[in-house]
């Protein structure tokens, strides 16, 4: 996720930064692995004000990130790196053998058409793999520890 940096051109710019979308590989997020994000601002179950100035804000669809992996030993293809507009990091897109297909969270530095496995078992480090702790070489990074 690149931060772009502004020059300071005027007293406001100075030390502003936003974020870089030039990672971001596709547009619309599928169809199948979202839902609808219902607000709640302020009302209670009948729909009544019980906290006053809150509301509003723009609709977000919830993209259903699989954070369990289940499908051990499975190669998986990356398709395309997505913004979420629901947490910080990026989400991978990626497409099974047997066409379903499923969010992760993105590593950094992954690509699209990477290949990414999940396994029980020792594998080769690459990133975006998925491995208990156990078989983790000592020194590497690693990221979305659960």
């Amino acid at each position: 996720m690149p931060i772009k940096k502004y020059k300071p051109t005027t007293p406001g710019r100075r030390g502003a930064s936003a974020q870089d979308f030039s990672d971001i590989t596709k547009k619309r997020p599928e169809k199948s692995l979202t839902k609808v994000l219902k607000k709640h601002s302020g009302r209670n179950n009948t729909g009544s004000i019980t906290v006053r100035h809150r509301g509003g804000g723009v609709k977000k669809l919830y993209r259903m990130v699989d954070f369990k992996r289940f499908s051990f030993d499975t190669p998986a293809t990356v398709e395309a790196i997505e913004y979420d507009p629901n947490r910080g990091a990026r989400i991978a897109l990626v497409s099974f053998e047997d066409n379903t297909k499923a969010y992760y969270i993105a590593a950094k530095g992954q690509k699209v058409g990477d290949v990414v496995i999940s396994s029980q078992q020792k594998i080769d480090a690459t990133i975006g793999n998925r491995m208990p702790l156990e078989h983790i070489p000592v020194g590497l990074f690693v990221y979305n520890v659960e």
